[in-house]
């Protein structure tokens, strides 16, 4: 399986999609990689040739510039009282400036690959950072709640690429043969940076009030740029392009996988994770799991505060506190993913030849799924009174395991299950999806804790995450046979179009490039 470059985070991922990759013409200088990387496997240029310093540097600035945003998410839930009080709107409402900034963030996996393939990842970092600072600063200083909400928006659709195009230099400077194990960082990047939100924003709001857990995030994104400032471009067809005019020398690049005209980018990343959604059953059920799992975390930032200063009269540093249990249980998730990624090589060389299948990336989500459905549980009938405070808080480690987990496995898998266009349109139909979902529940889950309580609320919310408990198991047993059978799976070599999108995309992307506009690409 080559690489492919969507992305996603991100993670949160949130994000999906990666690194495109195998998109050179085959020259003596140049020639295309065995592994379908864009450079050749002995070139020093390469990214995965780089000495360990600059690519753990390079990975590092990547899980810096995810976090940051991460956390600008969810420091706003700290300050959301404040929020309430200043411009005197419903809990409702006020939440809307936290679903608004995760809606911005999906238009990410979208948009991201097509400006990273002409542009390379280095400029997307530098440029989309500040500019999200700068609707963060805005949303500081709002003369009204539709002004904050309008900032938060924004903050996430500019910063959003920051969660997308981790995954894409993670791809870029680490084998294939690491997929699982930089997932699991991937992820950690996410988890950690919201779970940071409202621990860090928690403090600053007491102290400062809720102009400080925007202005905190502030602060950190200024450093987090200064330390990235001078991370290398990772992306190999951007590293070319500017060795050829460094050297003066021309260099002829195939046609960019994410789409050459406007109705080509817009089968690839729009029309075809669309209709993915709806026929592919990888995908459906992919999605539906992840999109469910999004969509609990992110109502935790507003349901777990409600629930803490309600029974337990918490305060807001206390909250801020109790949110570390989620870091623990992301820490626990990536220790697991990457013990079984590490032994499951080891155990296919005695017993399959040493060939890995796809399939065995489902291993941690069938580990997840139950512990997502017992922390839920677990949670719904022991936030009481009558009940330790540390025994919710402990429900909720465990459900980020489990959730860590399953996110772990659905995008790793969704990245080998097709080939390059395919996993692009694949990882950004589940991204986005499960960005939208994060984004709706929130708005509801209060009223859904005061109508069901708070019990049969999350109990609901177990009940869900059984029905999906077979999904993992029903893939690791017949993903291979789902994948042969996909459309979007081409039966036997031939032209890069051909089997990547089915039979009516590839009708339209070749109608778009006798018909569309070029981009300039």
């Amino acid at each position: 399986m080559t690489r492919s470059d969507a992305a996603s985070p991100s993670h949160l991922d949130i994000s999906d999609s990666t690194s495109l990759g195998a998109e050179t013409t085959k020259t003596a200088a140049d020639p295309m990689a065995a592994d379908g990387h864009m450079m050749s496997a002995d070139d020093p240029d390469n990214p995965q040739n780089w000495p360990l310093h600059k690519k753990v540097y390079a990975s590092a600035v990547a899980f810096a510039f995810a976090w940051v945003v991460a956390l600008g998410i969810t420091s706003y839930t700290a300050g959301i009282s404040g929020v309430v009080k200043r411009f005197d709107v419903t809990m409702q409402v006020a939440v809307l400036g936290f679903s608004l900034n995760l809606l911005g963030i999906a238009f990410a996996p979208v948009l991201t690959p097509h400006l990273s393939e002409r542009f390379g990842r280095q400029a997307i970092y530098l440029i989309s950072l500040p500019i999200f600072s700068l609707f963060i600063l805005g949303a500081s200083f709002p003369h009204s709640f539709a002004a904050l909400a309008v900032c938060r928006f924004f903050a996430g659709f500019f910063g959003g690429p920051c969660l997308v195009l981790i995954e894409g230099t993670f791809a870029d400077v680490w084998s294939a043969n690491t997929t699982v194990v930089y997932y699991s960082f991937l992820a950690l990047a996410s988890f950690i940076g919201a779970a940071c939100g409202p621990l860090i924003g928690g403090f600053v709001f007491a102290y400062g009030g809720w102009r400080w857990t925007q202005w905190i995030v502030l602060i950190l994104a200024l450093a987090v740029y200064l330390f990235g400032i001078a991370q290398p471009d990772t992306y190999p067809r951007e590293i070319q392009r500017r060795r050829a005019k460094r050297n003066g020398m021309p260099l002829k690049l195939m046609d960019a996988q994410s789409g050459v005209t406007l109705k080509d980018m817009s089968t690839v990343t729009f029309f075809v994770p669309l209709k993915m959604l709806v026929t592919e059953p990888i995908v459906i059920s992919l999605s539906l799991e992840v999109g469910f799992i999004f969509a609990v975390t992110f109502q935790w930032f507003i349901a777990i505060p409600a629930v803490l200063e309600t029974t337990y009269n918490f305060t807001v540093q206390q909250v801020g506190i109790a949110f570390s249990a989620a870091i623990l249980g992301s820490l626990l998730s990536t220790a697991m993913s990457t013990i079984i990624d590490i032994s499951v090589p080891h155990w296919c060389t005695r017993n399959h030849d040493g060939t890995v299948p796809e399939e065995y990336r489902m291993l941690p989500a069938m580990i997840g799924g139950p512990l997502v459905m017992t922390s839920l549980f677990w949670i719904a009938w022991t936030a009481s009174p009558s009940i330790h405070y540390l025994s919710p808080i402990f429900g909720t480690a465990v459900y980020i395991w489990g959730a860590q987990s399953i996110i772990i496995s659905s995008i790793s898998y969704l990245f080998d299950a097709y080939p390059p266009r395919g996993t692009l349109s694949a990882l950004t139909a589940a991204a986005s999806f499960r960005l939208v979902l994060a984004a709706i529940i929130p708005l509801v889950i209060i009223q859904m804790i005061t109508n069901l309580t708070g019990g049969w609320t999350y109990s609901t919310f177990g009940f869900i995450s059984a029905a999906l408990i077979p999904i993992p198991w029903i893939l690791y047993k017949f993903g291979a046979r789902l994948r042969v059978a996909s459309r979007y799976n081409p039966p036997m070599p031939g032209s890069m179009m051909k089997g990547v999108l089915g039979h009516d995309e590839e009708m339209q992307m070749q109608e778009a490039q006798v018909q569309g506009t070029d981009t300039g690409m």
